[in-house]
């Protein structure tokens, strides 16, 4: 098979030219934009043409148009053109110590929305970086700091070695389907009447598994005979819907379920609602990239924000984001 090593045989420059020209509205205008002479850019063009046998623009009246094969070399073209300058972006960003990839692990207690929230702010800033995101539960967040397998963590327990800054305190409230039978018993409920129905659980994504999995970060949990354990939240929260048990959510992550009235708080005697507070961990703060300490940044103020924006419209005093 033979292949063409001779290269390219439009340059780079020549295909700015043409995403010029086609931008600006003409040769007079884009001499103007790019600071080059109208009959340089002429010449250019007319080169491109030459080179590949095609006509890119053809006359309609007075006005030079793009023909159906001018206007594919454009978009074409300005894609070349674009890539060009994020690959040069790039390549300036790593030689200034910016991070090609970062990995973080976040305990899956913290509100979806606002971590995706969080992920899209970085992705503005800085589109080339790649996101490695661990879901994690208990063991397995402390696993990936402890392993080095992540730059950055949020954590409801900050392992030995490490330290960690408090970045939101997040309300757990035990919660069923309205249908289930806790509801239909029309009083408080005590330990014994949860004790006695199906307690859905997150399987700890730790390799050394707690057996009481995402429950382990809410202060004062048990572990139930009855139980169903899975290995996230959505299947979790579906399964609560469904009336097959009853868990402790963090309150953010079912809003839309309790505002929907799918998923109502059990009213408990005692222990209504618990509370437990996560962190963000640097692994290494002195090796820290400046992609790593960026995102740190935007996590700790795209949080601060929404808790700040919750405890007014509540006017209370700052939890948990809404």
């Amino acid at each position: 098979m033979f292949i063409d090593m001779s290269g390219p045989r439009i340059s780079l420059d020549q295909w700015k030219v043409l995403a010029t020209v086609v931008e600006a509205g003409g040769y007079a205008r884009a001499a103007e934009r790019i600071h080059r002479s109208q009959s340089t850019l002429t010449y250019a063009v007319q080169k491109l043409e030459r080179t590949l046998g095609v006509k890119v623009f053809e006359l309609q009246g007075r006005r030079a148009v793009l023909t159906p094969t001018g206007q594919l070399l454009y978009r074409r073209g300005r894609e070349l053109v674009d890539e060009a300058a994020r690959l040069e972006d790039s390549a300036s960003g790593l030689a200034r110590g910016w991070e090609p990839e970062i990995s973080l692990a976040v305990e899956v207690i913290f509100p979806t929305w606002l971590l995706l929230e969080c992920l899209g702010a970085f992705a503005a800033q800085r589109p080339d970086t790649r996101i490695e995101l661990i879901e994690s539960v208990i063991g397995g967040t402390e696993e990936a700091l402890n392993e080095r397998r992540v730059q950055l963590a949020i954590t409801p327990r900050v392992p030995a070695g490490f330290a960690g800054d408090a970045l939101m305190q997040v309300r757990f409230v035990c919660m069923a389907a309205p249908a289930h039978p806790l509801h239909a018993l029309g009083r408080p409920l005590t330990r014994a009447d949860l004790r006695a129905n199906r307690h859905l659980l997150v399987r700890d994504t730790g390799a050394r598994r707690d057996a009481q999995g995402s429950d382990a970060a809410v202060p004062g949990s048990w572990l139930n005979v009855q139980r169903l354990t899975v290995s996230n939240k959505a299947t979790s929260i579906r399964a609560a819907k469904m009336g097959l048990g009853y868990a402790w959510y963090p309150e953010d992550n079912v809003r839309e379920e309790l505002a929907s009235g799918e998923l109502k708080p059990l009213p408990l005697r005692e222990g209504a609602e618990r509370f437990a507070m996560l962190y963000l961990v640097l692994a290494d703060p002195d090796a820290a990239g400046p992609g790593t300490r960026l995102l740190a940044g935007i996590i700790r103020d795209m949080v601060r924000r929404r808790c700040a924006e919750h405890a007014a419209k509540a006017g209370a005093a700052p939890g948990s984001p809404r």
